[in-house]
């Protein structure tokens, strides 16, 4: 099974300036989704960005950036189908073919080359039409939810059967984590990612960090502070893979 990795990283982030290239561990959030990338078993990993000091971290990183992506899939609004769809189209275009693809964002830099490879025994070993990254959504569940009427509590018809029922007894949910997204290219093209039979990848909550606001950034340099995440090796520039 022929496997693409698409890196998707735009320039512009209002939430923080800058953030694919934020300093993470003494390197840059880029890094730690290309090196987990090199170390697995994807058959190639392409960068997708607008941004020329993004694509020149990613030459930098010895990832492979064959095209800039146009202005209109780099706003605010842009579909991430499309992204991978335009990406998925150059490389084809070029004489490639894969079976799937797997989307990697930067923002989600905790993830493995482990997890990226049990992501791809997962689809080959269940013939599904995607795998996703899930996490336990923990303390926050649906269940423990309010709605309110101006500040007034309501609850909603899913609401815990007990007041203040132990998180034990409630049925596990989990949140899709944006580490990874692992979709068949046939399942792409039919603008999804998830199609009709989806399986999860259930990681723990210190690879599932999502950064999106600063506080993310805060929390992630903490875990690397107290180790609970190992920062990619510095002269870690490989890009072959078998």
């Amino acid at each position: 099974m022929r496997v693409l990795g698409i890196v998707p990283a735009r320039g512009g982030s209002k939430g923080i300036p800058g953030k694919n290239l934020a300093e993470l561990g003494g390197t840059s959030l880029l890094h730690w989704t290309v090196a987990a990338a090199h170390a697995s078993r994807l058959h190639r990993t392409v960068l997708s960005t607008d941004d020329d000091a993004i694509a020149a971290e990613g030459r930098r990183l010895g990832v492979d950036v064959p095209f800039l992506r146009p202005e209109g899939l780099a706003t605010d609004d842009a579909s991430s189908i499309d992204v991978a769809l335009h990406a998925l189209d150059h490389v084809e275009e070029a004489g490639e073919s894969y079976d799937a693809i797997m989307l990697l964002q930067p923002t989600t830099p905790f993830r493995t080359a482990d997890d990226i490879d049990a992501a791809l025994d997962l689809l080959r070993r269940s013939g599904a039409d995607s795998v996703i990254g899930v996490v336990d959504v923990g303390g926050h569940h649906p269940a423990r939810m309010k709605l309110l009427d101006g500040d007034r509590l309501i609850d909603p018809p899913y609401a815990e059967a007990a007041e203040n029922q132990p998180r034990q007894t409630l049925d596990p949910h989990y949140l899709r984590n944006g580490a990874l997204y692992l979709t068949r290219v046939a399942t792409l093209r039919r603008r999804s990612f998830k199609g009709d039979d989806s399986r999860a990848l259930i990681m723990p909550a210190e690879r599932s960090v999502n950064i999106d606001v600063p506080l993310d950034l805060t929390l992630a340099r903490a875990l690397v502070t107290e180790r609970a995440v190992v920062p990619p090796d510095a002269d870690d520039r490989t890009s072959a893979h078998p």
